[in-house]
């Protein structure tokens, strides 16, 4: 894709959608981390739902030691490969109380030491929660940039490092969920919405549907 056609397809995201926001919930980057972890092949709808109580109990590293494994994967039972999460999570608390008072740091070498946290995981919490402009390359975020022709690769951290090189410096800082709700919503894996997206013009696509006359 042509510099000017990056620029015109940022453009057009950030005009239907100029502040965009993690569909996961949380209420500090403790809260925030801990979702993302939870949130690995499963929905952001379900986490939010197991999150929802447990939040209102845990919302510190030194909350979630109190409550306990046990306690963790009653609340979390719902999501896939919950025993596993509990655990890292747990490990994860631990490291957080003993290594920095209980703090999220705001390095990616540190996060990825965390238990069930890597590159992607980091990603999100350093943009979302220390407004870092990294690119986080989710299923949806791999998809649609090999897709449309933005960032083309075979793996996703190929895929990051062509968005790094070619996403404008004004839109990195919500390049990370503009692609990933265009990926969520219009640019699906088995049906994309091509008549209705607004960057059909500028998508590399050749499989896509022509537009509704």
């Amino acid at each position: 894709m042509r510099k000017a056609d990056i620029e015109a397809f940022f453009d057009c995201l950030a005009a239907r959608d100029p502040e965009p926001r993690t569909e996961l919930a949380y209420t500090n980057p403790y809260t925030l981390t801990v979702a993302v972890v939870l949130s690995a092949q499963a929905t952001d709808v379900g986490v939010n739902k197991a999150t929802g109580k447990l939040f209102k109990i845990a919302d510190t590293a030194g909350k979630m030691l109190a409550l306990g494994e046990a306690g963790l994967r009653a609340h979390i039972k719902t999501i896939g490969l919950y025993n596993n999460k509990a655990k890292n999570i747990i490990r994860l608390s631990e490291i957080l109380v003993r290594q920095y008072g209980g703090r999220v740091p705001n390095d990616r070498a540190a996060l990825q030491a965390l238990p069930g946290v890597g590159r992607k995981t980091a990603n999100v919490v350093l943009n979302v929660a220390f407004g870092e402009p990294t690119i986080a390359v989710d299923t949806h975020i791999f998809r649609v940039a090999n897709r449309t022709g933005l960032a083309r690769g075979k793996t996703p951290l190929m895929v990051e490092t062509k968005l790094e090189k070619v996403v404008p410096e004004r839109f990195r800082l919500h390049a990370h969920h503009w692609l990933i709700l265009h990926g969520r919503y219009i640019c699906k894996a088995r049906n994309p919405a091509c008549p209705r997206c607004p960057v059909a013009g500028l998508c590399g696509y050749k499989a896509k549907k022509p537009a509704v006359s």
